[in-house]
């Protein structure tokens, strides 16, 4: 086989540069950053920058101290009320030297704070990491995803077996029956409490009412119908996932229709709308696009599209998207984070119409885009 520079010769350099190039050398320079941390007018940018670049090299230390802040179950127990050392040493079985640190380091990052009149109590951020649904689980689960980033070149350069790929039964076509009890439990878990939250997130900025059957493909445990069923009682639902998948939702008494097929397959009519919730960043872009004109063909002119799933921020770069989605997709080995450009790219190339990007207030949880077929 070729080697990577054989098979991707690097292009000629392209010798004409530009005012940025020279002050991206200026900064470089080590001299430069002295003198800058020293001359007034810029040494507050000086700083921030350092400030910054410290923190890049510092976030996996801030991730794990918030990754035993959770599995100490140090935020719950603060909850209850302000705490000494001792108290918390006790609580998390350290020593009281250690749980300091421990203590220091969460008040740091600000999960917890030093109380006016001495010991450790809650803070605003570390409440709100209690009252995320999943969010403990999720931060939990991260050791999977930590270990495949031990080696991120590696990575990048498809040369590992990512754990993560095997801890996401469906993306091979599995359930969480064939998986471990512990970790069936931990992935069951994740999946009941992540879907639940997106689908909050939809339902606020997309609008049902038209649609009179909805069928959402992939849906797995059934969470995203049951929020819809709560929140237009008469619309028809139908949940469409592998037969193994959807015999395992408990959709209980909601009157949703189960139905058990694969997307690689036509898809079945009858509805006038269909959802993919966090369905196609799991998937590359031959299956994403195959599947998009699935959806085309199954609905009836007019029908409606909606799409739901972390989004990379195409020209606008954004943390959530094309930081952590894009390497936590690369790490399940089959899809990838696309921006709202390249989804509406995709759909008009499968000629839907009046397709629409819809912003959340929480782009990290989801963002959402609708389209029509013609009438």
């Amino acid at each position: 086989m070729a080697s990577l520079d054989q098979q991707y010769p690097e292009p000629r350099r392209k010798t004409r540069r530009g005012l940025h190039d020279w002050l991206m050398d200026k900064v470089a320079s080590p001299g430069f950053q002295s003198w800058a941390s020293r001359f007034p007018l810029v040494r507050a940018v000086a700083r921030k920058d350092g400030e910054r670049l410290f923190d890049l090299v510092s976030g996996f230390v801030y991730s794990q101290v918030l990754f035993a802040a959770v599995e100490l179950d140090l935020l719950a127990y603060l909850q209850r009320g302000t705490s000494s050392i001792e108290d918390v040493a006790r609580h998390c079985g350290l020593t009281p030297t250690r749980a300091e640190s421990l203590l220091q380091a969460t008040s740091a990052v600000g999960l917890t704070e030093i109380a006016p009149k001495g010991g450790y109590r809650l803070a605003r951020l570390g409440a709100a990491s209690l009252g995320v649904p999943g969010l403990h689980d999720m931060i939990r689960h991260h050791n999977v995803f930590y270990r495949d980033l031990e080696d991120p070149v590696a990575l990048l350069r498809g040369e590992t077996s990512p754990e993560l790929a095997q801890f996401w039964p469906y993306i091979r076509g599995e359930t969480a029956q064939d998986l471990p009890a512990e970790t069936a439990a931990r992935y069951s878990s994740l999946m009941r409490q992540t879907q639940a939250l997106v689908a909050e997130e939809t339902l606020r900025h997309i609008n049902l009412s038209r649609v009179r059957h909805l069928m959402d493909v992939g849906g797995g445990t059934g969470a995203f119908l049951k929020a819809v069923r709560a929140n237009y009682p008469g619309i028809d639902l139908t949940l469409f996932d592998l037969p193994a998948v959807v015999a395992e939702a408990d959709l209980g008494d909601n009157n949703i229709c189960p139905l058990g097929g694969s997307f690689r397959d036509p898809l079945p009519q009858g509805a006038d709308g269909i959802s993919l919730v966090r369905v196609l960043y799991d998937h590359s872009d031959e299956t994403v696009r195959d599947l998009i004109r699935r959806v085309y063909d199954a609905l009836p002119p007019g029908g409606q599209l909606i799409i739901s799933e972390p989004m990379s921020g195409g020209a606008n770069p954004t943390r959530s998207g094309d930081v952590y989605f894009s390497l936590y997709t690369m790490a399940m080995t089959t899809g990838r984070a696309r921006s709202p450009d390249q989804h509406i790219d995709l759909l008009t190339s499968q000629r839907f119409e009046n397709i629409q990007f819809n912003a959340t207030t929480r782009p990290f949880v989801t963002s959402c885009i609708t389209a029509s077929k013609p009438c």
